[in-house]
C-alpha cells in the first residue's frame, strides 16, 4: 500500500515537473537540464533566462491541506538549494554568469488542470 502512494507522489511530482517545464519553454526559457542529481540532493529544472541561469525547484500537491505548494520550499531546502547551485556552477564549469532561484507551485484541481504559480527569484544565494 505504501509503495502505491510513493508511486503516486513520484508521478505526480513527474508530471508538475513536466507541465513546469513546458511553461518555462512557453516563456522562452531555454531547459539546459532536469532532474540534476548529487547525494546532496536534485535541482528540478535548470534554464536560461536570457543570459541568467535560472535553478527552479518545482512543488506539485493535490490539496492546499499542509499549506501552498511553494511553502514546501523551507529555508533549509533554500540552502540545499544554494548548495546544489555552487556544485552545479562548479561541475558545469560556469561562473560570472547571473543566476535566479525561481520556484514554480503547482496545485492540482482536476485530472487536466492545475494552478501555476511561478515566483521569479524567490530567493537568492547566500540567504
Amino acid at each position: 500500500m505504501a509503495t502505491d502512494r510513493s508511486d503516486a507522489r513520484v508521478e505526480l511530482g513527474k508530471r508538475g515537473e513536466e507541465a513546469a517545464a513546458a511553461y518555462l519553454e512557453r516563456l522562452g526559457y531555454q531547459i539546459v537540464d532536469r532532474n540534476w542529481r548529487t547525494k546532496v540532493g536534485e535541482i528540478d529544472i535548470v534554464a536560461l533566462d536570457g543570459e541568467t541561469l535560472v535553478l527552479c525547484e518545482v512543488k506539485t500537491r493535490r490539496s492546499r491541506r499542509t499549506g501552498t505548494p511553494e511553502d514546501a520550499v523551507s529555508a533549509t531546502k533554500q540552502r540545499r538549494i544554494a548548495r546544489l547551485a555552487e556544485a552545479y556552477l562548479t561541475s558545469a564549469g560556469i561562473s560570472g554568469c547571473p543566476v535566479r532561484f525561481d520556484v514554480i507551485g503547482l496545485l492540482v484541481l482536476a485530472e487536466d488542470r492545475a494552478l501555476l504559480r511561478h515566483h521569479r527569484a524567490a530567493f537568492v544565494l547566500g540567504d
